[in-house]
């Protein structure tokens, strides 16, 4: 029988403590090293079996705990390049090197040292509580997924030859729904993703001799201007899609025309269809544009990133949120619809060929929501509040914590067989 857990494992403060180091500790994708030791020393202390180094970095944790079904409940770790400014007691003045070498400033922006401090206090909830269960419980640390990598990393590393293959694969992601609440959406959940970088070649020279030059910081302007169409003017109404040029770079100095600009482009999309469209749309624009400006060689366009859709499986979704409402409430789970941010998450699914089921947990104050009655009225606040990815997100302690313990809990258990 493995060791009980240490009785700080589900100490309210404990898990506290546990986030507010993380979030001061934030750790870029791949580099997660810290984070992935706390992540391993905690589990092994409640009783896990722990391979760390999994996809580089990855922790994964086995409770085994008799017949029954195998579990498998992810959280990924990995911060970003971004500024920490929230005013925090414990805000991040962390640094590290981007994949480019570049020194930047690193937070958790995103809400993962969340993730990590919920699935740890679910692990020796579990683990307290093995009476009430029977199966397996495989919790999965990823590295990564900001890069859409991880995942993919951690399975090509054999993760499955490891710990066998889950009939379930759950999680959830914090975000600024009101704190206390999760928002499951069956169906189409998450974003499709794909990124892509570009180079436009120019002809550089003197600015004060703009006709000698083909001029890229102008060329990369049209096309930046050009792409806001393509969802207005080329995607149906009744279809989603998202693009959005998240990096322009050009030139040294304020006269001098460069002989070359970058743009880094990303595509959000909920239909196979849609997405080719869109890909299409922006290959045919920027190859039009540098046509139109008399550029000397074509363009580069380099797919950089992508991964799929995220599908929560319909039946397991009722039947997960069926018993987060038995637990929480009905009031506190809610339908978000589907959300245009992307995730990793859904291949450890299907490469295991079952369901997924991933939700919104709610970490943003109750108080901006106090007398909202609808859907619409939600949305209205939410889009008020600082969102993932900002410089100045950050979820309220709790009841995020207790909330996000309670959903992995609850969701484990309500895939993991029963003693009763």
């Amino acid at each position: 029988m493995p060791a009980s857990p240490t009785p700080v494992a589900t100490d309210p403060e404990a898990l506290a403590g546990i986030y507010r180091d993380l979030h001061t500790h934030p750790e870029l994708s791949f580099q997660e090293h810290r984070t992935a030791g706390v992540a391993a020393e905690a589990l092994a202390s409640f009783g896990y079996e722990v391979t760390t180094g999994v996809g580089r970095t990855g922790v994964v944790g086995v409770l085994r705990n008799g017949d029954g079904p195998t579990v498998l409940v992810r959280a990924d770790m990995d911060a970003l390049p971004v500024a920490e400014d929230t005013g925090l007691p414990y805000a991040s003045t962390a640094r590290g090197v981007d994949p480019a070498g570049a020194d930047v400033a690193v937070m958790h922006a995103c809400g993962h040292d969340m993730h990590v401090t919920c699935v740890l206090g679910a692990a020796a909830r579990l683990a307290e509580d093995r009476a009430g269960w029977s199966g397996t419980l495989v919790l999965v640390v990823q590295p990564a997924e900001e890069l859409g990598q991880g995942a993919r990393a951690m399975l090509d590393d054999g993760l499955y030859d490891r710990v066998g293959r889950p009939d379930i694969v759950l999680g959830q992601h914090v975000g600024p729904l009101p704190a206390g609440v999760v928002g499951l959406h069956p169906g189409p959940a998450f974003a499709a993703y794909d990124a892509l970088a570009v180079t436009l070649w120019g002809r550089g020279g003197h600015g004060s001799r703009p006709e000698t030059c083909v001029d890229p910081i102008l060329m990369a302007a049209a096309v930046v201007q050009r792409l806001q169409g393509i969802v207005s003017r080329e995607i149906a109404g009744t279809d989603t899609a998202v693009v959005t040029v998240g990096v322009i770079r050009g030139g040294t100095k304020v006269n001098i025309i460069p002989d070359v600009a970058e743009l880094e482009i990303s595509v959000r999309s909920f239909d196979a269809v849609v997405r080719d469209r869109v890909l299409a749309a922006i290959e045919r624009i920027i190859h039009g544009e540098a046509s139109a400006s008399g550029a000397p060689r074509p363009p580069e366009i380099v797919m950089t990133e992508s991964f799929p859709l995220l599908l929560n499986d319909p039946a397991a979704s009722e039947r997960t949120a069926h018993g987060l409402a038995a637990a929480l409430g009905a009031a506190r789970v809610v339908d978000p619809g589907p959300v245009t941010g992307s995730e990793d998450v859904g291949l450890f699914a299907t490469d295991a060929g079952v369901p997924c089921v991933y939700w919104i947990l709610g970490g943003a104050d109750q108080a901006p929501f106090a007398g909202v009655t609808d859907a619409a009225g939600l949305a209205r606040v939410v889009e008020s509040l600082p969102s993932n990815h900002s410089p100045r997100y950050a979820p309220v302690l709790e009841p995020t914590i207790s909330t996000g313990v309670a959903a992995l809990v609850t969701a484990a258990r309500t895939w993991l067989g029963s003693t009763a």
